[in-house]
């Protein structure tokens, strides 16, 4: 249905316009289809515009307010002034996948015996989508809703307001954990049976660190990308099969990874899982580890040191067999090593690509190595010397590759290079299950991976470090809305296949603009292109309604 011009030319030549309303039928017979008039307003000139409008206001009614608003304005010609413009694609998708989480009603169920004036649920939103959208200081928390971003709900926050809200986490941390991981893995129908484990490091940007039992942050034993000079926390996180991280923890700097285990098992001891088998990297392997992990009636698939001289993996990278292959890049062999009154199950893993490169990669090391080898041997002997040896013999790589003999002359050392060609592309695994398969139990491990992903969608994504808080609280707090944002943003990443980093940069171009206008205010949301359309659909959320009063979105949230 639309309005229809038509022109007239009049008998003192002059040309006239007249409007009538007007539809399209499909000719019955000749299929062909043409217009077909409802109704003649008259010559255009002539039309009392009363009318019009009053005609527009009756359609109008059928319509939702906020559409109806936009319709009045149009109609009368009035344009509405622009108060604002804010960033809502990402907090809007989000907010929905809070929602589909159930975290709102989780939050809320927990808040509903306590006497807040705020909105703590609203609160603890905006501090998880400020960590996904745009992370910063909670001091730029103020500058950034309802200035940069809009979340529904929520027009502004205060800092005093974000601190009472990061308190009531860390009180309600399990609770929220543990409810957290039921919802989750009940709609998102996830496999639980696997649980990856690990631990990482991050610090604070500080120099000292805290007294001994007060606190979390302290010195500890760097690992990759850490730094060694500032005091530290240690940071663990579980992840299901699919990504999906359910549960995190903090501990003091100085804490040793091998130490947390029976802590992580006794924390998940009221789950309630019906069957859990914990996947861990070699920092985590020991025989104290195993037993604690069984004692709660779960299983363990390990990494295991290659080197070290460690008499059980020794004997199990020893024992003959065939390998299995799995894929075109992965075989397997299952060895059992008899330790004592104890059978240890090993798998060692074998990776034909993997072994071309390490055995690359080791020809070029002990080939820079003879030449220096070469080169220290023409030199006289002097305390000069001395310290170019001890160097060279220290060395990270070439240094498993030089031998020195009684003489002082430096060699190769042949037998380490044929011990290092056994172990070309493989790896080994240890596990406590007799059920798994030697395959299942390779994938598993290699899966792991979801693990460091995490932390390194946690490091860089997120920007959880440096950490600026110096009460234990307000750390852990700070460690559960990094574990939130990420729980958010691994669900969006498992549905859209896509990387959060991309969808981040294009849903930052979904606007909310404010209008204001003399009968009201409301909000328009800018036209969604294709690409953000297939999102949308992707996650199955609806799009935002392009026009709303602002009444409607306050009532909405």
């Amino acid at each position: 249905m639309y309005i229809r011009q038509i022109a007239r030319r009049l008998a003192d030549g002059s040309r006239v316009r007249y409007l009538q309303l007007a539809h399209k039928v499909r000719d019955p017979e000749t299929g062909v289809p043409r217009d077909e008039v409802l109704h003649h307003f008259g010559r255009e000139d002539e039309i009392d515009r009363a009318q019009i409008q009053r005609l527009i206001d009756s359609l109008a009614r059928f319509l939702e307010p906020g559409d109806h608003a936009a319709v009045r304005h149009a109609g009368n010609g009035a344009l509405p002034a622009v108060e604002r413009s804010l960033a809502y694609g990402g907090s809007y998708i989000l907010d929905a996948v809070w929602r589909r989480l159930e975290l709102d009603s989780v939050l809320k169920a927990l808040l509903r015996e306590r006497a807040y004036q705020s909105d703590l649920e609203r609160l603890l939103f905006a501090l998880v989508a400020n960590r996904a959208l745009a992370p910063g200081s909670k001091l730029s928390l103020e500058r950034w809703v309802g200035k940069r971003a809009a979340i529904d709900g929520i027009e502004d926050v205060s800092v005093h307001q974000l601190y009472r809200a990061m308190d009531f986490l860390v009180g309600a941390g399990e609770e929220i954990q543990r409810q957290v991981f039921f919802s989750t893995a009940t709609l998102l129908n996830l496999e639980v049976d696997l649980l990856f484990f690990d631990t990482t490091m991050t610090h604070f940007q500080i120099e000292e660190s805290d007294a001994e039992g007060e606190g979390l942050r302290r010195y500890g034993r760097p690992k990759k990308n850490t730094r060694a000079d500032l005091p530290q926390v240690v940071i663990g996180l579980a992840v299901t099969r699919g990504g999906i991280p359910v549960r995190c923890w903090s501990w003091p700097g100085n804490t040793n990874d091998a130490s947390v285990v029976e802590q992580v098992q006794e924390d998940l001891a009221g789950w309630k899982l019906s069957r859990v088998v914990w996947v861990m990297d070699r920092g985590m392997a020991g025989r104290d580890q195993r037993i604690a992990l069984q004692r709660g009636g779960g299983h363990v698939i390990m990494g295991e040191k290659l080197r070290g001289g460690q008499p059980d993996n020794e004997a199990a990278l020893s024992r003959p067999g065939r390998y299995q292959t799995v894929r075109e890049n992965l075989r397997v062999k299952e060895v059992s090593v008899q330790h004592g009154s104890e059978v240890r199950r090993f798998v060692i893993v074998y990776n034909p690509q993997q072994a071309e490169r390490d055995r690359a990669q080791r020809a070029a090391l002990t080939l820079e190595a003879e030449r220096q080898i070469e080169a220290l041997n023409k030199r006289r002997r002097n305390a000069r010397r001395a310290q170019a040896v001890s160097t060279l013999k220290s060395h990270p790589a070439y240094g498993r590759y030089v031998r020195e003999l009684k003489s002082g002359a430096l060699r190769l050392d042949r037998s380490a290079i044929r011990a290092e060609e056994r172990l070309d592309g493989k790896y080994l695994l240890s596990t406590t299950d007799p059920s798994l398969s030697a395959e299942d139990v390779a994938l598993g491990y290699k899966q792991l991976q979801d693990v460091e992903r995490g932390f390194r969608t946690l490091k860089h994504t997120l920007d959880l470090r440096p950490i600026f808080h110096r009460l234990p609280e307000r750390i852990t707090a700070h460690v559960l809305l990094c574990w939130l944002a990420l729980l958010l943003v691994r669900v969006i990443e498992r549905e859209t296949g896509q990387t959060w980093d991309r969808m981040r940069e294009e849903l930052d171009r979904i606007h909310r603009v404010d209008l204001c206008a003399k009968d009201g205010a409301f909000q328009v949301t800018t036209r969604l292109t294709a690409q953000q359309r297939k999102l949308f659909k992707d996650l199955d959320i609806a799009p935002p309604k392009q026009v709303q009063t602002a009444a409607a979105t306050a009532e909405t949230a």
